[in-house]
C-alpha cells in the first residue's frame, strides 16, 4: 500500500512537515508494510519557506531586515540553486507585532525589499514569493523604496520612510535608481488571494481593520493607495487597469508587479507544483491532507480542496484529518476526521496537538 501524507499547517499548534511525520508514523503503527511518502504542503502563507525548502533541497539563509515597523530583526529564507523563496511576512508580518502596535498608517513593506534584495546578492535569478499574513497596506512603496525606487511630492520634494500613512502625498517616482537586477529575475507571487486594490472588496475595506485600522483609517488608506495606483499608471509602471489579486498584502500584490514585474499564481497550485506531489500519485492508493480547521473556506479552493481535486483527476482516494471539521466541510473526501471537537482553548489545541493528531491519524488508518 502507497500512502502520501501532505498536509498544510495546523496553524498555531504545527509545521505542515511535523504534521506530516506524526501522520506517517501513525499510519505505519498501523499498516507496518505501507509506503509512506511526506509532501507537507503550503498555500503561499505561512510554511510556504519550509514546504519548498525541503521539497527543492535548499539551504536556509538569514539576514538583518527592518520589520514593519522599521525595527531590526532577523528574518530567514531559502535558496536553491538560482531559485529563492521568501515570505513578505518574515519582515513585514502581523506576527512581528504586539497587538497594541498594529497600525497600518505606520507599518512598510521596507523589510520585504530587503529580502529581495538579498536573494538577489545570493544570485537568484527566479524569487517565489508568499505574501500572506501581512501587516501593512503601502501598496509595496516600501518595498520598492528599498529597492532603489525614489518618491518625489508633487512640488518635487524626496519623500523617504514610505508607509501606508504617507502614499497621498507621492506626486511622482523616479526608477533609475531601482537595482538593475530585478529586470533579470522571474518573480512569482504565492497567493491565492483575488482581490482587487480598492473598492468594497479591496486591500482596505476587506483586510485592513484586522491589521489595526481603525474607521477613522480607512479613508486615508484607500486614498493613499488609489493615489499610488494612479502615480505609477501615469509613470507608465502599469495599464491603467487593476488585475485580480492587485489588493493581497495591502496592495503588494499591485506592487510585485508594478515595481518588480512579477506574476501572480494560485499559492497552493504553485507549492503543489514544485513539491512533485503530482508525479508521486503514480501507483497512490490513498493520500491524507489535512489542515488545521476546515470549513466551507475549504471547498473555495483552500489548499486541501486543490489536493483533493488532483486525487479525483488521477483517481486516487483522498482522506482527510484536521484539527476540527465544521459542519459537513469534510462529506467530500473519502475519509475524514477530526483531531478534536470544536470550542476546545487555543491553549489546550496546542498543548495535546502532536498527541491529538497522532491518535486520530490511528483511527483514521483503521478504516482503510
Amino acid at each position: 500500500m502507497k500512502i502520501l501524507l501532505a498536509p498544510d499547517k495546523f496553524k498555531g499548534t504545527l509545521t505542515a512537515a511535523r504534521a506530516a511525520r506524526i501522520m506517517a508514523d501513525a499510519v505505519r503503527s498501523i499498516h507496518p508494510d505501507a509506503e509512506t511518502l511526506e509532501f507537507p504542503l503550503a498555500d503561499g502563507g505561512e510554511g510556504t519557506v519550509q514546504t519548498l525548502l525541503h521539497a527543492l533541497h535548499g539551504e536556509l539563509r538569514q539576514i538583518p531586515v527592518h520589520d514593519p515597523l522599521g525595527r531590526i530583526r532577523n528574518a530567514e529564507f531559502a535558496i536553491a540553486g538560482t531559485t529563492a523563496i521568501l515570505e513578505m511576512a518574515e519582515a513585514s508580518g502581523m506576527a512581528l507585532l504586539a497587538p497594541s502596535e498594529l497600525n497600518p498608517l505606520k507599518t512598510s513593506t521596507f523589510g520585504t525589499g530587503e529580502l529581495i534584495r538579498a536573494a538577489l546578492d545570493e544570485g537568484a535569478r527566479e524569487i517565489i514569493i508568499g505574501i500572506g499574513g501581512s501587516a501593512t497596506v503601502d501598496g509595496g512603496a516600501g518595498m520598492a523604496e528599498a529597492l532603489g525606487f525614489r518618491f518625489y511630492t508633487s512640488d518635487g520634494k524626496e519623500l523617504k520612510g514610505l508607509n501606508g500613512g504617507n502614499l497621498g502625498a507621492i506626486g511622482s517616482l523616479r526608477s533609475d535608481a531601482a537595482d538593475p537586477r530585478l529586470a533579470e529575475c522571474r518573480i512569482r507571487i504565492a497567493s491565492d488571494v483575488r482581490n482587487p486594490l480598492l473598492g468594497p472588496e479591496g486591500a482596505v475595506a476587506v483586510f485592513a481593520p484586522q491589521k489595526g485600522a481603525g474607521p477613522e483609517m480607512l479613508p486615508v488608506l484607500e486614498k493613499g493607495l488609489a493615489n499610488l495606483q494612479a502615480v505609477l499608471w501615469k509613470a507608465g509602471h502599469l495599464k491603467p487597469a487593476e488585475e485580480p489579486g492587485d489588493g493581497a498584502a495591502g496592495g503588494l500584490g499591485m506592487g510585485l508587479r508594478a515595481f518588480c514585474g512579477a506574476r501572480m499564481e494560485p499559492g497552493a497550485e504553485l507549492v503543489i507544483a514544485l513539491t512533485g506531489l503530482e508525479a508521486a500519485l503514480e501507483g497512490a492508493d490513498l493520500v491524507i491532507t489535512g489542515e488545521g480547521c476546515t470549513d466551507s473556506q475549504t471547498d473555495s479552493g483552500k489548499l486541501c480542496s486543490k489536493v483533493l481535486s488532483l486525487c479525483r483527476k488521477r483517481g486516487v482516494r483522498c482522506g482527510l484529518l484536521s484539527g476540527c471539521i465544521l459542519g459537513n466541510a469534510g462529506d467530500a473526501f473519502d475519509f475524514a476526521s477530526a483531531c478534536t471537537e470544536p470550542g476546545r482553548s487555543p491553549e489546550e489545541l496546542r498543548l495535546h496537538a502532536e498527541r491529538n493528531l497522532s491518535e486520530a491519524a490511528r483511527r483514521l488508518a483503521k478504516q482503510f
